[in-house]
C-alpha cells in the first residue's frame, strides 16, 4: 500500500486526459530545447515518467516530445539525471516504431548503457541486441586501464546474453573469459581512496588507503571478493562484485550443463580416480584455455567465499550478506561440477563440512537448499547419506521457518524441481505433507498456485484420506501456527501480526493439557496413518476466525481440494473412492467456521461427491448404511444445500439394479422412508432458529428422487402421488410464499405437477427415471428408433393435454 500522498499522485496522472497530456509534453518540448537544462527540466521529466508509468496503458507522446528525449539522452554534456529520466521514460513507451536511437558510436560507457536499456526493451525486431552487443564488446575489447569505467555495461552484456546467446563470436567470449577472470581473482586488495574535502589539514598521509578486511574485522590476507570489507571500494573491486553476480548466468551460457569441455567425457568415467585429482590440481597453469581458466578462478574464488562465510561478522548487513553469497556459491559449484567433473572430488569435502555445520545453525537454513541441490544432482558420485539430508531438510525447516515467505517459495520450488531426482526417498516427501502445509497455511495467497501444480506428485493413496483432512483444516493450522508464534519466547523473531486481535481464550487452550494432543496433531511433522476430530479445537479457536491471515488461507482450499481430487481420481479404486465419500458426508458439517468458508467448500465437496458416485456407481449401494444416517440425522440438514442435493439426487440416480445387482426393494424403501421424512421436516414442520433454511432446489430434488424411487418400487406409487398434491397445495399457501420467494415456490409447484403426469404412467416413468446403462451413448439420443426419444414424445404430449389443469 502506497501513502496518501503518493496515492493521489498516483490516481492524477492515470486521470490526466490527452489534450491535458498533449500541452505538458508541449512543455517538457520547449524546456528541453534550452541550453540550460536546469531543475524546471528534471522536475517536468519526474511527472512525465509518473504519468506514462502510472498506467499499464501506452500514453500517446508527441513526436516533438519523442525525438527530443532521444536528443537529450544522447547529448554528451547532458545532466546524468536528466538522461536516466528520458531513458527510463523511453523504455516505458517500448515497443515504439518511431525510435532513432543508435549507439554505434557512443564512447561514453554510462551513456551507453542508458540507451542500450532502451534499445533492448524495444525486442529484436531490427536485430538492437546483436547490435548492442557488438558495440558492448567493442567497448570491452578496446577499453584501456585509464579510460571510463566498465561498470555500467556488465549489465547490459548479461541481458545481452540472456536474450540472444546465439549472437556472441567465440573471440568474443574468449575475451569475457579473460576479463572476469582478472576481476574475480587480481583485484586489488587495498581500499579505495576517499573523497577529499580539501580542507586545511587533509594531508597526503591521511588519504593513504589502507588494506581491505574481512567480515570480522581482520585483515584479509587472500584475494578481494564480494565478502571483502572497507570504507571505499576501488574500480577493480567494484567489477569484481558484479563479475561474481554475472557469473552463474555467464557460467551456464558460456558452457550449458551437460556439455562440459571437449575432454569431459573421458574424465567423467575416472571420477574418484588418481588421474581425475590430478588433472584438477594441474588446472591452475595459466596455460589452460580462457574458458577453462574461467572455472577454475571461480572455483576458487567460492571456495573463498565459504571459507569467510564461517567468519563472525560484525554486522547485521554482513551476516546477511554472508548467507546470500553462501547461497549464491555453493549454486556456481554446482554448475562447475555438472560442467566438469574434475572438480567434484575437489569439492565434496568442503561442501560436507559446510553441510554439517549449516544443520546447526537455523538462521543459515536458505543454503541447505542448494546443498541438497548439490547432493541430489550429483548422486551416489557425492557417497552422502540423502536420506538423512532429506529428512533434515522436510522435518525440521517448515517446522520452525514457515513465516518466512521467500524460503516457503523457494523450498516449494526445489520440492518441484526435484521430484526426479528423490528417487527412493520420495516417500519422505510424500510423508512430510503435513510439515509443507505449513509453508501453505502461512503463505496461502503466493503459494497456492504452486500447491496446485505440487499436489499430484505430493498424494497417493496411502495419504490421500489424511491429507484431504489436513487440506480441510487449514484455516485451523493457520490459526494454531499464529498461536505458537505468539507464544514462542524469541519475540525477536516473530513475523507482524494483526495486534487489533484479542486471543487471550486461544492462548490458554494452546497451553492447556487437555487440547495439547489436538494442537500436537495439527502441528505434527510427518503423516500419521490416523485423524483426528477436531470440532473441539474449532470451538476453542473460534475467536480468530476473523483473523485475516485464517480468512486468506480459508479462500484459498476450494481450488486446492479441485486440485487434489482431480489428482487422486488419476489413481483411485473402489476402497479408496468409499473413504473419501465417507470423509466428505462426515466433514461436510464438521468444519472450522470461517467466514465464507463453509459455503464455498460446501459447493467443492458436493461436486466431488457427484464425481465419486459416476466414477463408481454402486459406492451409493455400499454406503446404504452411512448415507441413511446423514439423511436422518441433523448432519444431512447442517451440511449445506449444496451437499444435500447432490447426496440425495445421487441416491436418485444410483440406487438401481441397473448400476448394482445388489440393490434390493427393500434399501429402496428404507432410502424413500428417510427422503420423505427428510422432505415433511423441511417443509411441514415448524421451522427451527438452529437449521438453516432450505431452498427451493432442495425441495425439488427430493421430490424427483422420491418419484424415482416409487417408479422402481412401485407399490410406493400412491404414497408419492400422494405426497406431490400435498406438495402443489402447500405451494400455494401464504405460509410457503412467506419463505420462499415467487421463483422458488412456482418451481416447486411446477415440479410436482410434472411428476404428477409422469407417475400417472408408471411403466413410462420408469423409463424415464431409470434409463439402461446406454443412456451414455450418443445413439441411444439420436436415434428416433429406440424406446427414449418416444417415450419423452409421448410424455409431452401427455403434458400439454393436461396443461390446463397446472393450477393458477
Amino acid at each position: 500500500m502506497f501513502p496518501a500522498g503518493a496515492e493521489s499522485l498516483l490516481r492524477q496522472a492515470r486521470e490526466i486526459q490527452d489534450e491535458e497530456l498533449k500541452k505538458f509534453c508541449s512543455r517538457v518540448s520547449k524546456l528541453l530545447q534550452k541550453e540550460d537544462l536546469g531543475p524546471d527540466a528534471a522536475d517536468a521529466l519526474r511527472r512525465l515518467f509518473l504519468i506514462v508509468s502510472a498506467t499499464k496503458y501506452n500514453r500517446k507522446l508527441e513526436k516533438t516530445c519523442v525525438d527530443l528525449l532521444q536528443t537529450t539522452l544522447c547529448l554528451p554534456t547532458c545532466p546524468e539525471q536528466l538522461q536516466l529520466l528520458c531513458a527510463a521514460i523511453l523504455r516505458e513507451r517500448s515497443p515504439c516504431d518511431s525510435l532513432s536511437l543508435c549507439c554505434d558510436h557512443i564512447q561514453n560507457t554510462r551513456q551507453l548503457s542508458l540507451v542500450a536499456s532502451v534499445l533492448l526493451a524495444q525486442g529484436d525486431k531490427k536485430q538492437e541486441v546483436r547490435n548492442v552487443g557488438l558495440r558492448v564488446f567493442k567497448v570491452l575489447e578496446s577499453r584501456q586501464p585509464e579510460g571510463p569505467s566498465l561498470r555500467p555495461l556488465l549489465p547490459i552484456l548479461s541481458k545481452v546474453t540472456s536474450l540472444a546467446p546465439g549472437t556472441l563470436h567465440q573471440d568474443q567470449t574468449n575475451v569475457l573469459n579473460k576479463r572476469l577472470v582478472d576481476w574475480l581473482r587480481y583485484a586489488s586488495v587495498q581500499q579505495g581512496l576517499g573523497h577529499s574535502n580539501g580542507g586545511f589539514f587533509s594531508t597526503p598521509r591521511a588519504r593513504q588507503p589502507g588494506p581491505v578486511t574481512e567480515v570480522d574485522g581482520a585483515v584479509a590476507t587472500d584475494f578481494f571478493t564480494v565478502l571483502s570489507t572497507g570504507q571505499h571500494f576501488t574500480e577493480d573491486q567494484w567489477l569484481n562484485v558484479q563479475a561474481f553476480s554475472m557469473l552463474r548466468a555467464w557460467l551456464l551460457h558460456n558452457s550449458p550443463e551437460g556439455t562440459g569441455t571437449a575432454d569431459t567425457d573421458d574424465r567423467s568415467e575416472l571420477e574418484g580416480s588418481t588421474l581425475s585429482v590430478l588433472s584438477a590440481a594441474a588446472s591452475t597453469s595459466r596455460l589452460l584455455p580462457p574458458q577453462e581458466r574461467l572455472r577454475d578462478k571461480a572455483f576458487e574464488y567460492c571456495q573463498r567465499l565459504i571459507e569467510q562465510s564461517n567468519r563472525r561478522a560484525l554486522r547485521k548487513g554482513d551476516a546477511d550478506l554472508q548467507k546470500a553469497c553462501l547461497v549464491e556459491a555453493v549454486l556456481v559449484l554446482d554448475v562447475l561440477c555438472r560442467q566438469d567433473p574434475s572438480f567434484l572430488y575437489r569439492t565434496l569435502s568442503c561442501l560436507k563440512a559446510l553441510h554439517a555445520r549449516l544443520c546447526g545453525d537455523p538462521t543459515s537454513v536458505r543454503a541447505l537448499l542448494p546443498l541438497a541441490q548439490f547432493f541430489l544432482n550429483h548422486g551416489e558420485a557425492v557417497a552422502v547419506d540423502l536420506e538423512a539430508v532429506c529428512q533434515h531438510l522436510f522435518t525440521r525447516t517448515p517446522s520452525e521457518l514457515f513465516h518466512s515467505p521467500t524460503l516457503a517459495f523457494e523450498f516449494i520450488q526445489f520440492c518441484r524441481d526435484n521430484l526426479p531426482l528423490f528417487g527412493r526417498n520420495l516417500s519422505i516427501l510424500k510423508l512430510s505433507f503435513p510439515n509443507l502445509f505449513k509453508f501453505l497455511a502461512w503463505n496461502s495467497p503466493p503459494l497456492t498456485s504452486e500447491f496446485v501444480a505440487f499436489l499430484p506428485s505430493l498424494v497417493d493413496a496411502s495419504t490421500a484420506v489424511e491429507m484431504l483432512h489436513a487440506l480441510l483444516d487449514l484455516p485451523c493450522l493457520t490459526a494454531a501456527l499464529d498461536l505458537q508464534l505468539r507464544s514462542s519466547p524469541a519475540a525477536s523473531e516473530r513475523p507482524l501480526w494483526d495486534t487489533s486481535l484479542r486471543t487471550p481464550s486461544c492462548l490458554e487452550a494452546f497451553r492447556d493439557p487437555q487440547f495439547q494432543g489436538l494442537f500436537q496433531y495439527v502441528l505434527r511433522a510427518k503423516a500419521s496413518g490416523t485423524t483426528e476430530r477436531l470440532a473441539p479445537l474449532h470451538q476453542q479457536l473460534q475467536p480468530m476466525a476473523s483473523c485475516a491471515r485464517v480468512v486468506q488461507c480459508a479462500e484459498a482450499v476450494p481450488t486446492l481440494l479441485q486440485a487434489f481430487f482431480s489428482a487422486v481420481s488419476q489413481f483411485t479404486n473402489k476402497a479408496l473412492t468409499n473413504q473419501l465419500a465417507l470423509l466428505l458426508l462426515e466433514r461436510s458439517d464438521s468444519l472450522y467456521q470461517v467466514p465464507g468458508y463453509e459455503a464455498s467448500v460446501h459447493r467443492v465437496l458436493s461436486s466431488e461427491f457427484l464425481a465419486l458416485c459416476t466414477q463408481h456407481p454402486s459406492l451409493v449401494v455400499e454406503l446404504a448404511k452411512e448415507l441413511l444416517e446423514f439423511l436422518g440425522g441433523t448432519s444431512g440438514l447442517r451440511s449445506g444445500a449444496s451437499m444435500l442435493s447432490s447426496v440425495v439426487w445421487a441416491i436418485g440416480e444410483y440406487l438401481s439394479v441397473c448400476w448394482d445387482r445388489r440393490c434390493t426393494v427393500e434399501q429402496i424403501n428404507k432410502f424413500f422412508e428417510a427422503l420423505e421424512a427428510l422432505l415433511f421436516e423441511l417443509t411441514q414442520s415448524r421451522p427451527s432458529a438452529t437449521l438453516p433454511k432450505c431452498p427451493p432446489q432442495v425441495i425439488t430434488t427430493l421430490m424427483t428422487t422420491l418419484t424415482k424411487l416409487a417408479s422402481r418400487s412401485q407399490d410406493l406409487i400412491p404414497r408419492v402421488s400422494l405426497f406431490l398434491s400435498k406438495m402443489r397445495t402447500l405451494a400455494l399457501s401464504p405460509t410457503t410464499s412467506a419463505v420462499h420467494c415467487e421463483e422458488g415456490v412456482g418451481a416447486v409447484r411446477r415440479r410436482a405437477t410434472e411428476l404428477l403426469h409422469l407417475l400417472k404412467m408408471p411403466s413410462v416413468a420408469q423409463f424415464v427415471f431409470t434409463p439402461s446403462v446406454d443412456v451414455s451413448e450418443p445413439r441411444y439420443h439420436r436415434d428416433t428408433n429406440t424406446a427414449l426419444p418416444l417415450a419423452l414424445r409421448t410424455v409431452s404430449r401427455l403434458v400439454e393435454k393436461e396443461a390446463g389443469l397446472l393450477p393458477g
